[in-house]
């Protein structure tokens, strides 16, 4: 049996780090850490289209290198954070499963249904997460209660809410807003997979209704969210225009490098053209 939890002996590190673009030295430390979080983060967007085009969302190891390595396709958090915990554990570090309540554009408390790691580098303990999408990190935070840190264009911050609790929180142009909250309980991939099976399938998800696809870079986040996309700056009003059925495969491609066989742009199409 495997003695690694994230089967980082299946993965292919060469592979992966040439699809982030990572050409630095491969060390357990604080500096390869936050390089190849911010490689990942620019590489590899966040997307939903296995749910919108009706195919299961698939955790194991082989599955998540040929869709977002082979095929350079994106994903979405689970996909994501599962394969940059698999490849940080190839690395030498030691890496530890959160899970989340989102509360940006929430009205009510959520269940926990987000993925995020805890990173031990250089004696400390780092949040990472590759798979939030448009307000997510950019690099990794350092998990001290009252941690404040600027990546690129962005300003983040972690608050302690009492009984292990902490909240990642974005400031925008009208002040702070909580992004998730998270306890210290470990998770492991199987409980990402429960928690995958309500978010790829429940009514109640946001993921299954409509389009979503985004990506933080360091000085812009673009989001497309059923018709509209939008791509915000921190030194303007945001950019908004509708996407048509027609535009879509090129949208995604231009906007967000993912490129989709014929006969996936035509089910997606048509998909997309009755959810909007």
């Amino acid at each position: 049996m495997s003695t690694f939890l994230w089967s980082a002996d299946e993965l292919d590190l060469d592979a992966y780090l040439a699809r982030i673009g990572y050409e630095g030295p491969v060390r357990p430390d604080l500096a390869t850490l936050r390089a190849v979080h911010r490689a990942h983060v620019a590489a590899i967007p966040f997307e939903n289209l296995e749910v919108i085009l009706g195919r299961p969302v698939l955790l194991d190891l082989k599955s998540l290198q040929d869709k977002m390595v082979a095929q350079r396709r994106g994903g979405y958090c689970y996909e994501q954070n599962s394969l940059l915990a698999a490849a940080l554990e190839r690395i030498g570090f030691s890496v530890t499963g959160l899970g989340a309540r989102v509360r940006m554009r929430a009205d009510r408390m959520r269940p926990v249904t987000h993925m995020a790691l805890r990173v031990e580098a250089d004696g400390e303990a780092w949040l990472c997460d590759v798979g939030f999408g448009g307000e997510g990190l950019v690099e990794p935070l350092r998990l001290v209660d009252g941690e404040q840190a600027v990546q690129g264009a962005w300003t983040y911050a972690l608050a302690h809410e009492g009984d292990g609790v902490h909240v990642l929180r974005t400031l925008g142009p009208e002040g702070w807003t909580d992004v998730y909250a998270f306890g210290p309980e470990q998770r492991f991939p199987v409980d990402y997979g429960q928690m995958n099976y309500y978010t790829s399938t429940h009514p109640d998800s946001p993921f299954v209704s409509r389009v979503i696809v985004q990506q933080t870079g360091p000085d812009v986040r673009r989001a497309l969210v059923g018709p509209v996309l939008v791509v915000t700056r921190p030194d303007g009003p945001a950019e908004q225009r509708v996407v048509t059925e027609a535009e879509l495969a090129e949208a995604l491609r231009s906007e967000f490098g993912i490129g989709l066989g014929p006969e996936d742009e035509e089910t997606l199409a048509r998909v997309y053209r009755s959810r909007t």
